[in-house]
């Protein structure tokens, strides 16, 4: 499509929004400022940078496909992300797992971890005008066999993995001060057992003390922000999942720390969507990690499906933008992987749009005076509006190829780039 096509199927877009007050403008801007935290190990099959022959295990972690191309170096892994990053509109994040450092040929054990390691990518997204958001790494080691790491019973387990959950803090607080942008430090743990566990209050008080010991140490909030993520359950973990949603939202509100709810953690019935009025009412922020589960937390590719769309409407309707920090988690390596980035965020973008182009003032007047038809009615509505055509104007705007210009260029980087790490 030319330009010329876009920006007329723009301006009758923009005159069909009009017709139900919705400024199509004043959302493209919003859509602009606000940034999505694209996840390193989509590139690379959570594998990491440690050692040659690094494999992923632990904490019920699995990547499914073997597709040509993956990330074997850091180098491939940031020409892999600077091609994402040029198919999709706006300004973004890269959220980096603790395990993608630089190391060079060096062994370095997680309780040794350093800002010296990551100096590299600080420098590397200073050039390519990004911001940073970190987390430690609790799974793919010999001390998280056992399954426990921070709830571990035994206090040697324990103690090197607060060493080096306290260590990835304070490199993400060095990575917001370095890049002048707050660093989100995100802490999940693989602690769980597959069946039936009697020392649950056991467990769970080693969590406890690890997390008082980890984050007694402060940071500047100009420069960090913590979060924990809860999980309901996870392969091996089936029976007992020690961080669940109910210990970690009573340690964080107590603590003053963000919840990081994924869209994969819960149950099916359950909606993030619903949780996240209920959260921000009590939390100032909150971290959602954007993934797709598919009977389970299985991570696929995002999708614009029902879900996303609602999630984006509670936040865009509880006017909780700028309190909202989005994030993608998701590994797939049965397709191209840089296309999976690139679909996975656009159709995150284009949730967020649609739910920046509907009517919530008329919908909300309509819902006061109990016209409870008309909201349905006008919601429904909404749904065949021409959505593509103002996100096609915002490609064209940011200079981002859009429609199926896009996937051309990924064949053509699959043809040039990607089969030659054959």
């Amino acid at each position: 499509m030319s330009d010329q096509s876009i920006e007329q199927s723009y301006q009758q877009a923009l005159e069909r929004y009009a017709d139900f007050g919705v400024d199509t403008d004043a959302a493209l801007k919003s859509l602009s400022s606000t940034s999505i935290s694209l996840q390193c190990w989509q590139g690379d099959d959570v594998s990491g940078f440690e050692t040659p022959d690094a494999e992923l295990g632990g904490g019920g972690i699995a990547v499914t496909g073997n597709y040509p191309g993956k990330a074997r170096t850091i180098d491939e892994l940031r020409r892999d992300l600077a091609e994402a990053y040029s198919l999709i509109p706006g300004k973004h994040r890269l959220n980096l797992h603790s395990s993608y450092g630089d190391f060079g040929d060096r062994r370095i054990d997680r309780d040794q971890f350093a800002p010296e390691h990551f100096q590299t990518w600080v420098d590397w997204a200073r050039e390519n005008d990004l911001a940073l958001d970190f987390n430690a790494t609790l799974f793919s080691h010999a001390k998280a066999d056992s399954g426990f790491t921070l709830a571990s019973m035994d206090k040697g387990i324990r103690s090197f993995w607060i060493e080096h959950v306290k260590r990835c803090r304070e490199i993400a607080a060095w990575m917001g001060e370095k890049l002048g942008n707050p660093c989100i430090h995100n802490l999940w743990i693989p602690d769980g057992a597959k069946d039936e566990t009697v020392s649950r209050m056991k467990h769970r008080e080693h969590l406890h003390s690890s997390l008082e010991e980890i984050y007694g140490v402060r940071h500047a909030s100009e420069h960090l922000k913590d979060s924990v993520e809860c999980k309901l359950f996870g392969i091996g973990s089936e029976s007992f999942v020690v961080g669940s949603h109910e210990f970690y939202l009573l340690w964080a509100l107590q603590k003053g720390v963000m919840v990081c709810l994924d869209m994969g953690h819960f149950h099916p019935t359950e909606s993030v969507a619903d949780k996240l009025s209920a959260l921000l009412v009590f939390f100032d922020e909150i971290l959602l990690h954007v993934s797709r589960g598919v009977r389970w937390d299985s991570d696929h590719v995002v999708t614009l499906n029902d879900e996303l769309r609602a999630l984006m409407l509670e936040i865009t309707r509880a006017r909780a933008l700028n309190r909202v920090h989005i994030a993608l988690d998701f590994f797939d390596a049965s397709i191209n992987r840089v296309g999976a980035w690139v679909i996975g965020t656009r159709a995150t973008q284009k949730a967020l749009l649609y739910a920046l182009l509907e009517p919530t003032e008329k919908l909300r007047d309509m819902e006061a005076k109990g016209d409870l038809f008309g909201r349905l009615a006008l919601m429904e509505e909404m749904k065949i509006m021409p959505l593509g055509a103002v996100w096609d104007y915002h490609c064209l705007t940011h200079g981002v190829p859009g429609a199926s210009d896009w996937m051309r260029k990924i064949y053509d980087y699959e043809d040039r780039v990607l089969k030659a790490r054959v």
